[in-house]
């Protein structure tokens, strides 16, 4: 299979990249390399057999027609998108742009590739459409997002990611595309950018500077290991059936919090000298609309397609901060960049 990755020099496509490469799939990275994308991520795999990079804007209809005819791919996996809700609480529009309109070209320009295709090829072509448990809203204490959940974002993110899957599921039923979507929980792990939640914290907890969590930190979040993500998107595009849905969660629920604690006591572990690190701790105005809890039911992927997570957050947590503290170059390249970090996302209302 040769598979055309979306956004392969983000957090969760790099991912996919690696663990596809290692497991003998050829794949075309196509990503723009906006702010938060990064071939650092793909260092280690960038001269393998089978890997092709294309940097374009899946919002330049010219350069996706192109990458098709070039390449020839069994399959879209597409990831590309803006993804940090601060960000779009503070600039919607590149979230508008890239989730919607860039998910609009890609699919008419994958449709008409596919359309072009005859025999086993045409049989064998799917289009996966990667997206976010945020698109259904939040949730209070009790229940679970299941794949016939109505969506309700409260976010210009959420919202937009929204609108890129009923773009994904009308090409689908009107067109007949061979469509499939994934909607995960919260990912974290090595090579995420760290202006996320569990990298910022590892960072502020190394450089003892405050750590910041929103409000009191009750708002719930299931977190997912991003290479059992990984794991799930290339289950799902090898053997997902299409026109389907499939919910990805790590089975993993954990307040804010708490979450932030553990990360604490792991430093303390690790860099002694600065503990209690949860004294750094600093309760700071929330973030506008922050959704309550997000929790995934994932009973359909692991019932029909035998996916299930691997890695518990206990044991993710402590692979991840280790990588950040033994990964030095890869997040200082960053900074050196100017990225600064600076919290985002507390725009008015009226705004």
């Amino acid at each position: 299979m040769k598979i055309l990755v979306t956004g392969g020099a983000g957090f969760i496509g790099s991912a996919v990249i690696r663990l596809g490469l290692d497991r003998g799939v050829d794949i075309v990275n196509f990503d723009k390399l906006t702010y938060a994308a990064n071939l650092d991520n793909l260092k280690s795999h960038a001269d393998r057999p089978g890997y092709a990079f294309v940097e374009a804007d899946i919002c330049d209809r010219d350069a996706v027609a192109a990458a098709f005819a070039a390449h020839q791919p069994d399959a879209v996996m597409h990831l590309a998108a803006e993804s940090h809700v601060d960000r779009s609480i503070d600039g919607p529009d590149a979230f508008i742009e890239t989730n919607i309109v860039g998910t609009f070209t890609l699919l008419k320009e994958a449709r008409r590739y596919f359309e072009a295709l005859d025999g086993a090829r045409k049989d064998r072509f799917r289009f996966h459409h990667v997206s976010t448990d945020e698109v259904y809203g939040t949730l209070g204490a009790d229940g679970l997002f299941t794949e016939c959940t109505a969506y309700q974002p409260n976010s210009p993110y959420s919202a937009s990611k929204a609108s890129s899957d009923h773009l994904v599921r009308a090409w689908g039923e009107t067109y007949g595309l061979p469509i499939v979507v994934t909607n995960c929980s919260n990912n974290y792990g090595p090579y995420q950018f760290p202006e996320k939640l569990i990298p910022v914290v590892v960072l502020k907890a190394l450089e003892g500077k405050p750590i910041p969590v929103y409000g009191r930190g009750e708002n719930v979040r299931d977190w997912l290991y991003v290479d059992d993500h990984a794991d799930a998107l290339l289950t799902v595009i090898e053997k997902g059936r299409l026109g389907e849905t499939y919910n990805i969660g790590g089975r993993n629920e954990r307040r804010n919090i708490d979450l932030v604690q553990t990360i604490c006591t792991l430093m303390d572990a690790r860099a002694a000298e600065k503990k209690p690190h949860d004294a750094l701790i600093e309760f700071v105005t929330d973030r506008p609309g922050h959704d309550f809890r997000y929790a995934i039911d994932a009973a359909k992927i692991e019932t029909e397609l035998g996916w299930r997570p691997a890695t518990d957050v206990e044991t993710g947590l402590e692979r991840t901060v280790d990588w950040y503290l033994q990964n030095r170059w890869w997040w200082e390249a960053i900074r050196a960049r100017g990225f600064k970090a600076d919290r985002l996302g507390v725009a008015a209302r009226s705004a």
